[in-house]
């Protein structure tokens, strides 16, 4: 593999999916060539891995531990958080006291896991709990008043929010003679004011403990950790009771981290390969039951995580009931299990033919933005379902590379989602349109938000979010495509593959390596799959000695699937990820594409 130091990787400067590539790290000269050979020494690593690591930051002395890295190591004092050692505290003492504990989750993967952690962990213990995961359409966002009343009938003195509540000032200080709260969350507050709760937030204004790129589950996850330390000291643990093994609430915390676009670094990468670990082993019931409907054959991964079963928790939440997740992570009962994990595969083919609906005309409406001159695009619909309107967001964000907010719009108020691009902090813009009044509620993190306002203050909202995102005018009309080395046909290989799986689990801030292999030649194409939208090609080699099959998922989005299908045409650059896929016990080797170009 070589890697270049030009402008443009391969010369391409605009693909024919109109795209340009260049080199995840532009400034890798000769220079640091010499960093990359002195650390496959010093490490004894792989040249290719050496020179993917240096690109990326990793020095000799990180490389070990981000290859391989242990909790252990990279475990921080959870009594660094603000909150947490009265957070412990008081959990301590429900649990001792057998306190009957009202859980109140947020109705998306992160705030299924997190609530199925903290529930699973309480019942161990014996304590009585309820669980309560608001529905999308009629209660909305973050905990709201007789939902927690509700809770407070039903027994409970102490109310856990998770994944929600920062934002929930009034709602929580209203229940707050009625029950204490614990609120266990990572969203942006709106400022230095907090409920009148226990509030254990790494995003905290307060908090200082670098750990804000966490989700809500890890910090379930670490709240646990001093819970039971806190017990412990109180010699609460027997040999009949004996201190639940944390570990095992992994898989959770793997797939929350995943699912909820945390950066794949640090401790989180930590969190995210031991519970890869923990979830492959099939132990909880509900996952495995998932994974089996969903047709996930190969070991856990994050993209099995990310593209499989995630989507399928969420799509409770989406369009239909929003506690179906929990009660498929929480199950013990196989029958069970398998008809929760049928209805939420069910509701989510219902999701992507309810998200297809919306695309085509979001599309047509972003481009008309786009063309008037707005550096954002924000678009609502009224027949539009607020359960979608975060995928389309998502799915326009790639398209179009600048900040999307789609909404739904019904009785004068629009509901939706934000996504955003790497640099343009979109929770931070929607907290800011809050404290202006221009929003009824807002909030969020820097590559995702959501909001409601009034269908009269759609232009306003609109041009303050122009005023704050005025660099997204001079983005490229996509983002360009991060290469990290080039390879020929011929070395494409079961080992390089191999290595680079090394690298894995990928996500943001830990992208999966992007290769370009360059001169060759398409000679077969054939669209498969139940609805023909994955094209499945023949790549060979300039002189017609080596091959490698290719595949293009989504093809009939991808603007670059008719010139590879396109046999006339001469030699090709492609851009792509390299992997090896196990199947009836045999590996194969397999170019992922992303983006072609004449050569």
């Amino acid at each position: 593999m070589t890697q270049e130091n030009t402008s443009f990787v391969l010369n391409v400067s605009h693909s024919a999916g109109k795209r340009q590539w260049v080199w995840r790290n532009p400034l890798l000269a000769e220079a640091d060539n010499r960093l990359a050979l002195g650390l496959a020494q010093k490490a004894n690593l792989p040249e290719l891995l050496a020179r993917i690591l240096t690109a990326r930051g990793v020095t000799a002395a990180d490389a070990e531990s981000f290859l391989n890295p242990r909790l252990r190591d990279l475990m921080p004092n959870p009594s660094l958080l603000k909150g947490m050692d009265e957070a412990a505290a008081r959990l301590s003492q429900a649990i001792q006291n057998k306190e009957h504990i009202g859980l109140f989750g947020d109705y998306d993967v992160d705030g299924a896991c997190g609530t199925a952690l903290v529930a699973g962990f309480l019942q161990e213990l014996g304590c009585p709990i309820t669980t309560h995961i608001p529905d999308r359409i009629t209660e909305g966002y973050g905990p709201n008043t007789p939902a927690l009343k509700k809770m407070v009938e039903a027994g409970a003195s102490l109310i856990v929010c998770i994944d929600c509540g920062t934002a929930a000032i009034d709602i929580l200080n209203d229940i707050a003679h009625k029950a204490n709260v614990i609120v266990l969350d990572h969203h942006k507050p709106d400022g230095a004011i907090l409920p009148n709760a226990i509030v254990v937030n790494p995003n905290r204004i307060d908090c200082n403990t670098g750990l804000g790129n966490i989700c809500a589950t890890a910090v379930a996850f670490l709240t646990m950790v001093a819970t039971v330390r806190a017990l412990r000291t109180k010699g609460w643990f027997t040999d009949t009771l004996p201190a639940p093994d944390l570990l095992k609430s992994l898989d959770l915390t793997a797939l929350a981290t995943i699912c909820d676009v945390m950066p794949l670094t640090g401790l989180n990468r930590a969190f995210v390969m031991q519970g890869l670990r923990v979830m492959a082993r099939g132990e909880r019931l509900g996952l495995a039951t998932l994974a089996s409907v969903a047709g996930v054959k190969n070991d856990a991964s994050a993209m099995a995580c990310g593209f499989a079963l995630g989507p399928r928790i969420n799509a409770g939440g989406r369009i239909a009931k929003s506690s179906l997740g929990l009660q498929l992570l929480l199950s013990h009962d196989s029958i069970e299990a398998r008809t929760l994990a049928d209805e939420l595969d069910r509701v989510n083919r219902q999701r992507q033919t309810v998200e297809t609906s919306i695309l085509a005309l979001a599309i047509e409406q972003a481009e008309k933005q786009i063309q008037e001159g707005h550096a954002v695009i924000f678009l609502y619909g009224e027949t539009w379902h607020p359960g979608v309107v975060g995928i389309v967001a998502g799915r326009l964000k790639e398209r179009f590379n600048r900040p999307v907010l789609v909404g739904a719009f019904e009785n004068n108020i629009i509901k939706g989602s934000a996504r955003s691009v790497p640099g343009l902090d979109i929770g931070t813009a929607i907290i800011s349109a809050r404290q202006a009044n221009t929003l009824l509620t807002g909030g969020g993190h820097a590559m995702a938000a959501g909001f409601s306002l009034d269908v009269e203050k759609a232009q306003q909202f609109h041009t303050l979010l122009d005023n704050i995102f005025d660099a997204a005018r001079t983005l490229p009309p996509q983002e360009a495509l991060k290469v990290d080395g080039i390879l020929t046909i011929q070395g494409a290989t079961l080992e390089i593959a191999n290595q680079l799986g090394r690298l894995a689990p990928f996500g943001p801030e830990n992208e999966e390596p992007t290769l370009a292999i360059s001169n060759v030649r398409c000679k077969y194409s054939d669209r498969i799959g139940k609805d023909g939208n994955t094209l499945r090609v023949t790549l060979q080699s300039e002189d017609g000695r080596a091959s490698l099959r290719g595949l293009v998922f989504r093809a009939a989005d991808k603007p670059f699937a008719e010139l590879l299908e396109d046999q006339t045409k001469p030699l090709l650059h492609i851009v792509g990820n390299l992997r090896v896929e196990t199947w009836q016990e045999r590996k194969n080797l397999t170019f992922f594409i992303s983006d072609a170009s004449n050569a």
